[in-house]
């Protein structure tokens, strides 16, 4: 007998393929969700997503967006790019601020990888990869200076795929590239587009799959969500829990699940939450305060899960004016997300709703929503005094994914009040996907 045929699988019973569709293998190559993850959807009844349905769904629309815009070809430095168009990872952290690899995506469908040289078997397991290369690092760490040197040789290999596949089209999109690697390409002859604009896009709308995927990842988020709440309230009493110590109940629980990393450190305890945007940090904190959080939280498969709360932590009841801060945070998250449907605009977004509070205008968030998907994504519903007439000049679609944002801070005060929920936009309306109670001790409830 193989050792193919004898080492430990996940869940034996259910043969070699998980509900998902991938291999039942604790050895697999793609990162995936875990035991506990699996188990915690089935107790909940969740639906799990197709993963080949839901990588064919992102490509076809990639090669749609291409072809409305008659662009032969789009390239992608973006890890979360090359993550939508291929599903397929390599040290996404390191990936992002040393860019060694790069997916090229043409518009007759072609799909070409450039993988880190010793690790090609990263991207195997996805048939839509049609070709396989290497040679897209071209930053001065490893080449030096030598650099333009190696962009002229990619932007080689970049035009030998095109000629290939996109004939004549010299219009190639990309998203986010190397200074060097920009005068190479232009070198050669490509009309050089901007390809942040068609990524954007064509991710704004989920397919049914991704958005079963990102059920999961939500449930999965608020699991850890509850299991860093329980070590806040029995932890800090005790008078020797940091901020730190409590933001990294969040790493762990998302790790156990088969996340992926957070993209921030945002959260604050006391008179640290104001003004909004310190990050965690030493501070122990004490009975009786305040702890807010975003999560901004990269989870399973691939998928962010943003939301936002603000516990009180201890044995008194909260002052007053945080239970109205509080209040009036809930109103302004539930009176935002009533306007959310297929067809309103993002003009009258940003314009209708609820109306802060003077006293919590001048601290109010960056904005009143923004998409999400992969992480935070295009459309942005910004503030009246933040609009930018052509900026955002779209209406909602079906499957966009939004997070309704609330900041109430008082200027000058020592606390603040931050919510946030994720919310799908359906064929008649919308669906909230927060599940996450509000603090009822800060809603005066207990």
């Amino acid at each position: 007998m193989s050792y193919a045929d004898t080492r430990r699988k996940i869940d034996p019973a259910r043969g070699d393929r998980l509900g998902d569709g991938t291999p039942n293998d604790n050895d697999r190559v793609e990162i995936g969700p875990t035991q506990l993850a699996f188990g915690e959807w089935a107790s909940a009844g969740l639906a799990l997503p197709n993963l080949q349905n839901m990588r064919e769904f992102r490509w076809k629309r990639i090669v749609a967006s291409l072809q409305a815009r008659d662009y032969g070809a789009i390239l992608l430095f973006d890890p979360l790019n090359i993550r939508y168009a291929t599903d397929t990872t390599n040290m996404q952290l390191w990936n992002s601020h040393n860019p060694f690899r790069a997916c090229m995506v043409c518009a007759d469908g072609h799909m070409v990888v450039w993988e880190y040289k010793q690790a090609p078997f990263l991207v195997n397991f996805n048939p839509l990869v049609k070709e396989l290369r290497s040679g897209a690092s071209f930053f001065y760490n490893v080449c030096g200076d030598k650099v333009a040197e190696d962009a002229s040789s990619f932007a080689a290999q970049v035009n030998e795929v095109m000629r290939k596949h996109a004939g004549a089209n010299c219009r190639l999109a990309v998203d986010k590239i190397m200074i060097n690697g920009l005068r190479a390409l232009e070198r050669a002859g490509f009309e050089v587009m901007e390809g942040e604009e068609v990524t954007e896009r064509t991710r704004a709308i989920k397919g049914p799959d991704e958005i079963l995927a990102m059920k999961c990842a939500h449930h999965a988020c608020e699991a850890a969500i509850a299991e860093m709440e329980t070590a806040t309230r029995t932890g800090v009493p005790l008078g020797h829990m940091s901020e730190d110590d409590i933001w990294a109940e969040l790493h762990k629980g998302n790790i156990r699940r088969g996340g992926e990393w957070i993209e921030t450190r945002l959260l604050a305890s006391g008179p640290r939450t104001n003004p909004w945007f310190q990050e965690c940090g030493p501070r122990l904190v004490s009975n009786n305060e305040i702890v807010a959080f975003d999560t901004d939280l990269i989870g399973a498969y691939g998928i962010c899960t943003d939301i936002s709360r603000t516990w009180w932590v201890g044995d008194q009841a909260p002052r007053p004016d945080m239970i109205s801060a509080m209040g009036h945070a809930i109103d302004h998250i539930h009176a935002n997300m009533a306007l959310l449907k297929p067809g309103v605009t993002i003009r009258e977004l940003t314009y209708g709703g609820h109306q802060l509070a003077d006293k919590y205008w001048k601290q109010k968030y960056s904005c009143k929503m923004h998409g999400v998907g992969l992480c935070d994504e295009w459309p942005f519903v910004p503030y009246p005094d933040a609009h930018v007439d052509g900026a955002f000049e779209v209406a909602l679609e079906p499957g966009m994914t939004l997070c309704v944002e609330a900041l109430v801070s008082p200027e000058g005060g020592d606390f603040s009040i931050k919510l946030e929920d994720q919310v799908l936009i359906t064929e008649t309306g919308f669906e909230n996907l927060t599940k996450y109670p509000f603090d009822s001790a800060l809603r005066g409830q207990a």
